[in-house]
């Protein structure tokens, strides 16, 4: 399938990312420098609609150039533009290994270190502990201190230790556990989406990123694009953001709300937002949370933002079923 030659490798990559969802997306830009999610963050939102041939087109780029890094994994370049050969044609697989660089250096279990830890954890922990060791000590210290340290206590050491006395192992297992863990992981990426392009699209993967990513992408789109980072934040819903909701709406929600996370939730959030929630619990539930917030004494702001985000993930769940109803902003939204 053919495909525009204006078209730039940046609006390739919004379009990729469009395509696979705002789960897999936010997954990416976990592994992004923060120039590149600003680049990416402006292009997906400048995307309007790309047309199902350049979309389908784009995704079959990326597919064979996929491909061809596992060739050249498995058997090395030459390796590569044969089987590529035979399944594009001779024309094709040169392009295909024109566009991966020549300094390309492609260690075993390149494909998993684009794959997202705690997805990468999922297919491994009941592996063996000798077969974790090895998958480990090819990934990045980042995604490997990750895995490891959600290994259950008695693994953890053990993997540990077979890592520290890993030597060399034979390309031909190498191969075999890269076999059969890319046939495990090949079920993340067989789902087909629909493309929708535009500021809907990048608010999805915004409200799926970490608090600390979305804080950082809208508030150099507020310096670098305002009225784009003012038409954003009108369809966002962050946790200070409960102040817009009704009384009556902030009382369903927090039916839903587990009591010590609530408790967490509250402990980094504003004066405002600790007085409007109590004020829609009973006095007893207000007392004890209160009490509990006391009682716990520091908490990391990690655990707080990911108390707050599981609330919002509620809120907009009660929204998308029509239980609440969320003021967006604007003088268009009248409800009756």
């Amino acid at each position: 399938m053919e495909m525009k030659d204006d078209i730039t490798g940046l609006q390739k990559a919004a379009i990729l990312l469009i395509a696979l969802g705002p789960e897999k997306s936010a997954s990416i830009f976990k592994h992004l420098k923060e120039d590149e999610i600003e680049q990416l963050t402006l292009e997906i939102a400048n995307t309007r609609s790309v047309p199902t041939q350049t979309k389908d087109a784009v995704l079959d780029e990326f597919y064979e150039i996929c491909l061809a890094q596992q060739y050249i994994s498995e058997g090395g370049i030459n390796y590569a533009k044969e089987l590529l050969e035979k399944a594009l044609g001779h024309e094709k697989a040169m392009d295909v290994i024109g566009k991966l660089t020549a300094s390309l250096q492609v260690r075993p279990f390149e494909f998993v270190r684009k794959t997202d830890a705690s997805q990468l954890l999922n297919f491994i922990q009941d592996e063996h502990p000798q077969t974790i060791a090895l998958i480990l000590s090819y990934l990045s210290s980042g995604q490997a201190s990750a895995i490891i340290s959600s290994l259950s206590p008695d693994k953890q050491a053990d993997v540990a230790k077979r890592i520290a006395q890993m030597d060399r192992t034979s390309p031909d297992v190498i191969k075999e556990v890269e076999k059969v863990l890319e046939k495990k992981l090949a079920s993340l990426v067989n789902q087909d989406y629909t493309i929708v392009g535009g500021v809907d699209s990048i608010v999805d993967i915004l409200n799926t990123v970490d608090r600390g990513t979305e804080k950082h992408i809208m508030e150099s789109l507020e310096i670098d694009e305002p009225e784009l980072a003012d038409e954003i934040r009108k369809k966002m819903f962050v946790f200070e953001d409960i102040l817009s909701l009704d009384d009556k709406s902030i009382q369903r929600v927090l039916r839903e709300v587990d009591n010590n996370e609530l408790a967490v939730a509250l402990k980094g959030s504003n004066e405002e937002v600790q007085n409007v929630i109590f004020n829609n619990l009973s006095k007893r539930l207000s007392t004890m949370i209160k009490e509990d917030m006391d009682f716990m004494g520091p908490v990391r702001l990690k655990d707080v933002e990911e108390a707050q985000q599981k609330i919002v993930n509620i809120i907009r769940k009660l929204e998308d079923s029509g239980e609440i109803i969320i003021s967006r902003g604007g003088g268009d939204e009248i409800i009756v």
